[in-house]
């Protein structure tokens, strides 16, 4: 989809959201993030280079909200580009099946645009994981209606204009967002597996049993990293895979040297498609939920 576009989404696994929706969209997309994460130079300019602004909330110093002007202006010489801008409308992320209050973020942005005169599209983002603990799980993403200038009465007062976008896209999300229990284990297994059938699992039992046994030297050790690093808080998932994805292809090629050296021939290099495809067969067989 062309822009200008702001994505309005929910926020339940950390940075993993934004990185899933950017592989989503041919365009690149600019993402909106936690003003207090821009504290140092070097983190600044690493991410603007990833495409990622600051967002001050009230909890990060008064003295901060004046940034968000500065944003928000970056932001619409975005749409003005028919860039494409992610901002999560919840203000906060929480690993769960629930979709939370919006802020005014998204609905101040959105009517700044449009009071400029520019056509942007509002497009409603709903995102949902079977796990939040777990490598390997099923993502589900929904998209709602678009809504423009026209759907909200603009020449309204702030209040009137912000609480009818917050009243739309609540609506919208709603739709998209499933709402379950943390302890409804019978809805998430009805909403969130997809089961494989007999005969897949019939297929994949051998090399699945291959891939968990080769990759589990990684994995343990990475795990056990990520939850002594996190603490078990809600950005674990988004740094456990950040983890895995950077550092997996080292461990591709160490297997695959270790077979190169016991087979003593080219067969060996056949473990850069063999090895990811055991992995692969492990995820279509696993556990899809914490």
């Amino acid at each position: 989809m062309n822009g200008p576009l702001l994505l309005a989404a929910n926020h339940p696994n950390s940075f993993l959201d934004a990185v899933i929706l950017d592989i989503l969209f041919k365009k690149p997309i600019w993402s909106l993030a936690r003003g207090d994460v821009f504290k140092k130079p070097f983190y600044i300019k690493l991410l603007t280079k990833l495409k990622i602004l600051p967002v001050y909330r009230t909890s990060e110093g008064v003295e901060n909200l004046e940034t968000n002007y500065t944003t928000f202006d970056s932001c619409k010489e975005i749409f003005r580009n028919n860039g494409i801008v992610l901002m999560f409308s919840e203000g906060k992320c929480i690993n769960e099946w629930h979709l939370r209050p919006l802020k005014k973020g998204t609905a101040r942005l959105a009517i700044s645009a449009w009071k400029d005169g520019i056509d942007l599209k509002v497009l409603p983002v709903g995102i949902n994981y079977s796990s939040f603990l777990k490598f390997g799980k099923n993502v589900f993403i929904n998209f709602g209606d678009l809504i423009r200038a026209n759907d909200i009465h603009i020449n309204d007062t702030d209040g009137k204009r912000n609480s009818a976008f917050n009243n739309k896209l609540q609506i919208e999300l709603q739709e998209l967002v499933l709402e379950i229990r943390k302890d409804d284990e019978l809805r998430k297994e009805k909403l969130l597996t997809l089961k494989p059938t007999l005969a897949t699992k019939i297929l994949l039992f051998l090399p699945a049993a291959i891939g968990f046994l080769l990759h589990l030297p990684l994995f343990i050790p990475i795990s056990s990293f990520t939850k002594a690093r996190t603490n078990g808080n809600d950005h674990h998932d988004s740094v456990l895979m950040a983890l895995l994805i950077f550092l997996y292809p080292f461990y591709l090629i160490l297997l695959t040297f270790i077979l190169f050296n016991i087979s003593g021939s080219w067969f060996g290099f056949l473990g850069l498609l063999i090895f990811p495809f055991t992995a692969w067969c492990y995820v279509q067989l696993k556990n899809q939920l914490d």
